[in-house]
């Protein structure tokens, strides 16, 4: 038994009782001794030059055609040698929640297109699959067959008896936690639903459940998976009497995937998804060996939206400084933006309560909604912003070249900062408010998730005056300075601080091996600064333009990369 298969046993024992764990054991290895992961992507994952693009299958859309085939299109006109990684979002076939409650994980949704389509995207770019193992949809053949009474699909999934007291069940939604469904001799069982009444929770307590799990992941490795990103993990493991959030078991679980990937297919990345307070969600980092490689920055979203709001980055840069240093196999996922909305959870303990109600109200002004979850004590409190980023942090009254100035600028110190950085498409594309869309589907997140016609994109791209144009070229721009440099590798030092009281903020990256060194310089405030540089000379990456002597003066919004 070598290190990686102790580690299974060891985590299985965790789990599950002696002969339970041992028989789950002999299953894992013949389920691993059967795999055959995909080739690794040609350049190593922790570099300067990994950038991902998030994106639903079907963002961008032509008729008669495939929408994977139209992403694809589209990323080798427009991205390609800019960004290496794709996350498409879930593609599988799906009931609700826009693909987050999951049909069938082993099928291609036959409307974005087939398994030949993500083939031949993962011939071009690296891809990062969802892995939605927390629940799953109401309406799939697994659960039919569970309330079927079908022996092979009992212990599935997670039900319990309405006269239990959950009240200490950590709730991210205001919907029942429990959900009644009928089985086929008639008999009413209540199932958990965390999320919502049409996605039912499995249950890992029966090793069955986890084997089927292990079974889609080995599958997912077969299909080009280079990332594997897990929905939701947080809540994977429930007890009665527990807050059923981040508990021992599920930290195994997410160990114990570490250790099967690290056996087969050590090229392939973990990331968790956890919208959670900062101390929560970076526990998912474990040892820095042995649980994901990425965590989620959430924190990153509501503070730079916070920054911007106040024109003062003191809480900010604080916060960059206060964050431990990367391992040598983990990094921050730095993001902005994503199909979900800017989670306020994260900025607990480090924006005061008025500070968190500014943003709510300024989301509310600029046309965005809020979204809530349920407390213990029957309150239900804010859990998320539905809003495009770029109508959050550049509102729409703004003169459109200064909106233009404050979004790019909100992109690129989430470009600065060491970690793995990503882009979301609408973000890319400089989207504002769907608000028709949420309208028409009575869902707050639609709004950040517009389909948009191919062809209208092109034409607003290739028109340079256009909104659309405007931010995507300078976000290209950005994209190509920054894969350029090795001070930005995620794994190179920061030191962050904060000039003219919180007005301009600063960031000095240096490559890890020292060779290289930038001081990036953001004015958050909407007026000109003037700052004094430490040194006499240096030239910035962005512009080419030398800076000669010690002050720099700062145009509202502007951003400056300085190589010494």
């Amino acid at each position: 038994m070598n290190a990686n298969q102790e580690r299974i046993h060891a985590l299985l024992r965790q789990l599950y009782p002696g002969e339970q764990a041992d028989w789950t054991y002999s299953e894992i290895i013949a389920l691993m001794a059967g795999a055959h992961p995909a080739v690794s992507y040609p350049s190593p994952y922790f570099s300067e030059r990994t950038v991902t693009l998030i994106t639903y299958g079907d963002t961008l859309q032509k008729a008669g055609e495939a929408p994977l085939q139209t992403l694809h299109h589209f990323l080798n006109r427009r991205l390609k040698g800019i960004l290496d990684t794709v996350h498409i979002l879930p593609f599988y076939p799906y009931s609700s929640d826009d693909g987050f409650s999951v049909l069938d994980y082993t099928a291609v949704d036959p409307k974005l297109g087939n398994w030949d389509d993500v083939s031949a995207l993962s011939a071009d770019f690296r891809l990062m699959f969802d892995a939605v193992i927390n629940h799953m949809s109401a309406q799939s053949e697994w659960f039919r067959r569970f309330l079927a009474g079908d022996p092979a699909y009992q212990g599935l999934f997670l039900t319990e008896s309405p006269q239990t007291n959950l009240s200490d069940v950590t709730r991210p939604r205001t919907s029942p936690l429990l959900t009644p469904f009928v089985r086929d001799d008639g008999q009413t069982v209540y199932a958990w639903t965390t999320f919502s009444a049409d996605q039912v929770d499995l249950d890992y307590r029966d090793p069955r459940t986890l084997l089927r799990i292990l079974r889609v992941l080995l599958f997912y490795l077969e299909k080009g998976a280079q990332v594997i990103r897990l929905d939701a993990i947080a809540y994977l493991w429930k007890e009665v009497g527990t807050n059923c959030i981040h508990l021992p078991q599920t930290h195994a679980v997410v160990q114990l995937i570490r250790a099967v990937l690290d056996s087969i297919a050590p090229h392939v990345i973990l990331i968790t998804e956890t919208n959670v307070p900062h101390a929560e969600n970076i526990s998912y980092f474990g040892d820095g060996l042995n649980e994901a490689q990425l965590v989620y920055n959430f924190t990153l979203p509501p503070l730079l939206f916070h920054t911007l709001l106040s024109g003062n980055a003191s809480k900010l840069c604080g916060w960059i400084n206060a964050l431990p240093a990367p391992r040598e196999r983990t990094a921050f996922f730095n993001f902005t933006a994503s199909h979900d909305g800017i989670g306020v959870r994260p900025v607990e303990g480090i924006l005061s309560a008025q500070e968190t109600r500014n943003l709510i109200e300024a989301v509310e002004q600029r046309g965005g909604r809020v979204s809530y979850k349920a407390n213990a004590d029957g309150t239900a409190s804010p859990y998320e912003l539905n809003i495009s980023y770029v109508d959050a942090v550049a509102p729409p009254d703004m003169p459109e070249a200064l909106r233009v100035s404050c979004f790019i600028l909100s992109q690129a110190i989430m470009l600065t900062l060491a970690g793995i950085p990503a882009v979301y498409i609408h973000s890319l594309l400089g989207s504002r408010n769907n608000v028709e869309g949420m309208l028409a589907t009575g869902h707050n997140r639609t709004i950040n998730r517009a389909k948009l016609h191919e062809a209208v994109i092109e034409e607003q791209l290739d028109n340079p005056h256009s909104f659309r144009a405007q931010v995507f070229n300078a976000y290209i721009h950005l994209l190509k300075r920054r894969t350029a440099s090795a001070a930005f590798h995620p794994h190179g030092s920061q030191r962050a601080f904060e000039l003219n009281e919180g007005r301009v903020f600063a960031v000095e990256r240096t490559s890890p091996d020292g060779s290289e060194r930038i001081l990036a310089v953001f004015n958050v405030a909407p007026e000109v600064q003037t700052v004094q540089l430490s040194e006499p000379s240096c030239a910035d990456i962005l512009t080419g333009e030398v800076c000669a002597g010690r002050t720099l003066t700062l145009a509202p919004y502007q951003v400056r990369w300085l190589r010494s």
